[in-house]
């Protein structure tokens, strides 16, 4: 799946990053905890979050996310939109809440990779 592709799905509009939206992305997560994050993400990967800071983008970085997009129609401050195009991030919001988000990928075959018990 590309980020257009999830564009697309979520009916979601490009803050910055339409020049990368042939990226593939392999798997997902959604989360407010930037802590869960860092301990499941896997590269190569879109974030769907409410959590509009700059540390999103500090963690998007250190895990080799390529996409954040901002659930319930939240909208990133300049400088987080900033240091987003600066570190190649593609950042999209949508109206959807972060289950619908979240489910609608996973219907169109977006996985979040292995479960943990």
């Amino acid at each position: 799946m590309t980020i257009e592709d999830i564009k697309e799905i979520l009916g979601a509009r490009f803050i910055v990053g339409d020049e990368w939206k042939n990226r593939e992305v392999h798997t997902a997560c959604g989360s407010d905890m930037m802590s869960d994050v860092l301990a499941f993400m896997k590269d190569q990967s879109v974030l769907l979050t409410g959590l509009c800071n700059l540390q999103v983008i500090r963690t998007a970085e250190m895990m080799d996310i390529v996409c954040i997009v901002f659930v319930r129609g939240k909208m990133p401050e300049d400088a987080m939109i900033e240091m987003a195009r600066e570190k190649e991030i593609a950042l999209l919001s949508t109206g959807h809440r972060m289950f619908s988000a979240c489910g609608l990928l996973y219907e169109k075959g977006l996985r979040g990779g292995p479960t943990y018990q």
